[in-house]
């Protein structure tokens, strides 16, 4: 079962979105250098269809997309989750922040408008760095993902 520790609105993780950052709890991959080692945990609240949706219904229409950051111990609850968010929610668009360096091949990318790869590797750097291994990756309309890391780098 998904938990979640907390929850925020971000501007900076998807690029032209108001964004509530779900931050789940029982990340097993453990990344040398990780900003959130309390996300390692299984501590947290579930989170369900129901609860997701009393997330959304607390944000009165303020944000534009729900981002999942980790969850990489229950990719098909992720999933679940961001088919439940297009059914319930059509408007808004959903992303996942996996710390992992590939999705899994059975999981359905088209419930996923935004996907971030890549764990977090200290002398690499963050998404900012031009040296990241960490990608974002936006799906166009044609079903394909683009990657736009390069849009969190200045100059």
């Amino acid at each position: 079962m998904l938990k979640y520790l907390n929850t925020d609105i971000v501007f900076q993780e998807i690029p032209d979105e108001t964004t509530l950052a779900i931050n789940l709890t029982g990340c097993p991959c453990h990344c040398p250098g990780c900003h959130s080692p309390q996300l390692w945990a299984d501590v947290g609240l579930p989170l369900t269809e129901e609860s997701l949706d009393t997330l959304v219904a607390q944000m009165d229409n303020h944000i534009t997309c729900i981002c999942f950051m980790g969850g990489d111990a229950a990719p098909h609850e992720v999933e679940a989750l961001a088919c439940h968010l297009h059914e319930a929610h059509p408007a808004l668009k959903t992303a996942w922040y996996s710390g992992r360096q590939y999705i899994p091949h059975d999981i359905d990318r088209d419930q996923f408008d935004y996907i971030k790869i890549g764990p977090y590797i200290a002398h690499l750097g963050p998404l900012p760095s031009p040296r990241s291994n960490q990608r974002l990756f936006h799906r166009q309309p044609d079903g394909s993902f683009s990657d736009i890391t390069a849009r969190f780098r200045k100059g």
